[in-house]
Parts: structure tokens; sequence; C-alpha cells
């Protein structure tokens, strides 16, 4: 589904709800078509600046509906605790950290090509700010690192589930699935790949060509496989990223502005002005995570040390939206 002008002005006329609803509808839409590993750089980048058109309208003459994001379209977080409810015997959750819908293509394929019944295909709300830290404690982890070694303990909404949190290749992963019926899995990747090659210039396409490759791997499906034997299962992530190396420089008074709120991040703990500008370039979000100003739509300013290609925690389309693949075998 191309982005049209037609269809940014119908989403001007309805509700939120219905707004939010035709944009994550598009942007799955747009992300989840096929792939082939010789094309996907140049593709992906495509998709990117289709999605772009929506974040455009979203920090231009949309950029209201940011106010009702958080309480519009659900967070992965509540999702998830809705479906470890649900009446299945085992289940199972691999959450990929920084996994954005840019990756769904390999797992549809992939699920495909290996005999996997595929139950669900949507995307759902990070945290905000899209941090890893929210991420966990909305779970009730006190972090990350706390479901490394079966260390999740008894207060997480996840229960009773045997959790990991690792960053090995996927063949070592699959050796540390047993016969617990219900298991939290977390994986560092592909967020330890963002943060490494966010200073390789274009980052994205090093990346691209690291997911096709890991997501196409049969070590990674037979972890997989492990994961879904006699298990429902979902793979998520945390948050999204964002490919900033293609955003456009923000100058004069507002790249100053967001220079000086921002450094070389996306979001700040803080109570502070979120500046004089209309449409804003940075909102201010109250939440149960505290006080935060987040950046809003596809801007990079100078930083010292410049500003990184590939980075999260602002109010972009493909950094707040994680995919949500439900599956079995």
């Amino acid at each position: 589904m191309a982005v049209d002008v037609g269809g940014l002005h119908s989403l001007t006329r309805g509700s939120a709800e219905d707004a939010w609803r035709l944009i994550v509808d598009t942007v799955v839409e747009i992300a989840s078509k096929p792939l082939a590993a010789g094309n996907a750089p140049s593709e992906v980048i495509r998709r990117d600046r289709e999605i772009g058109v929506l974040d455009h309208f979203l920090s231009s003459i949309g950029w209201d509906l940011w106010q009702s994001f958080g309480d519009t379209v659900e967070r992965t977080s509540d999702r998830l605790a809705r479906w470890w409810t649900e009446p299945y015997d085992a289940k199972a959750l691999l959450i990929l950290d920084g996994l954005s819908l840019r990756e769904l293509p390999w797992l549809l394929q992939g699920a495909k090509d290996r005999g996997f019944t595929l139950h669900k295909v949507t995307a759902n709300a990070s945290e905000l700010p899209g941090e890893t830290n929210e991420f966990a404690q909305a779970l009730g982890f006190g972090s990350r690192s706390q479901l490394q070694n079966n260390g999740g303990g008894l207060a997480h909404k996840l229960q009773p589930a045997h959790t990991e949190c690792v960053d090995m290749p996927w063949k070592d992963c699959e050796g540390l699935i047993n016969s617990t019926p219900n298991w939290v899995f977390w994986h560092h990747w592909p967020d330890s790949k963002v943060h490494d090659g966010a200073g390789a210039g274009q980052g994205l396409d090093i990346l691209t060509r690291d997911a096709a490759e890991q997501l196409s791997s049969v070590d990674f499906w037979a972890f997989v496989e492990r994961l879904a034997t006699g298990r429902r299962l979902v793979i998520t992530s945390d948050h999204g990223y964002a490919a900033t190396g293609y955003f456009p420089d923000a100058d004069g008074e507002v790249g100053q502005f967001l220079k000086k709120t921002f450094a070389s991040g996306r979001n700040t703990t803080s109570t502070s002005d979120a500046g004089p500008f209309v449409p804003p370039v940075v909102l201010q979000v109250n939440n149960v995570h505290g006080v935060h100003l987040l950046a809003v739509g596809r801007w990079k300013w100078r930083s010292q040390g410049g500003y990184p290609t590939l980075t999260h925690g602002g109010l972009s389309l493909l950094e707040v939206l994680s995919p949500f693949v439900e599956l079995s075998k």
C-alpha cells in the first residue's frame, strides 16, 4: 500500500483510534512484504522512506496524534501480559532486543519455509521512551539482565516462566532450552549490532545485511524450533530503531535546541520546556516511567563526535513499533 495524499487526509477526519489503526496497519503492510538478500539493503531503504511520509505527517499537521499514542496503540508489554494468560499448555516468548518491523519479512519467510504455522502478525507499541529498561520494568523485571540464568523471580507478569538473557550464538542458545514448559528468552541481538554500527557511515546497510544472514540461518531457526517444540511461541522486541543516518539535518534554532536538549540522543529525563516550535520538534511524555522529553519525527543534528546513524528512544514509527509474531509447529 503506497502512502498517498488521500490516505493522509483520511487520518485527519476520524478519531485518534481510527488514525492509529490505519497508520499501524499501513506500516506493517509496507514492512512485511518479502525480501531477497540480494536487494534487501536498497529495498529496506526504499520502504524506510515510504514510511517516512507517515512520519512527516505525524511531525507536521498530525503531530497531536502522538499525544494519544501511548493510550491508543496497545503496548507490547500489555499485549504480552494478556497473551500469557491465554490457555496454552506451554508458552515461549523470544524477545529480540531492538528488532524493528524492517526485519519482519525474514521471520515470516523463514517460518513459512520451515513449516511453522503463523497465527498472528501485527505490531504493538514500545514503552515511551522506547528503551530497554522501561520495557523490562513494564513486564515487572528490574532490568533485562535480571532474566539471566533463570533469575527472573516471582514478581514479573509472565508467571510461571524459566528466564534467560544472553548475547550468544544461536547454536549455544538452542542448547540452553530445557523441558520447562514456559520460557522467556531475551537475546541482545540486534540491538548490540545497532549500537556497534551506529557510527559506521550508513549503518542501516550493515544491519540489513546482518539481519538477512542471522534470520535466515540454520542455527537461528533450529533455536526457534527448539523454543516452539510443544509450545506456542511469540517473537517480539522491546523497541525498534531509527535510521537517523538518513534523517535530514535540523539547522538554525531548531538544531541548536535539539542539540542542547538531547546531545546525541533522542530522549532525556526532564520537566523542562518542550520549546517554542509549532509544529513541535520535542514532546513531553508523562507516564509510569516518569517525565521525559522525546524528539519528534525524523531529525538529526550536529553533536560532538557525530550524531549516531542508528538509535532509538524518540518518536518515529519504526522506533516505537515492535513486531508481534505468534507461531507454532
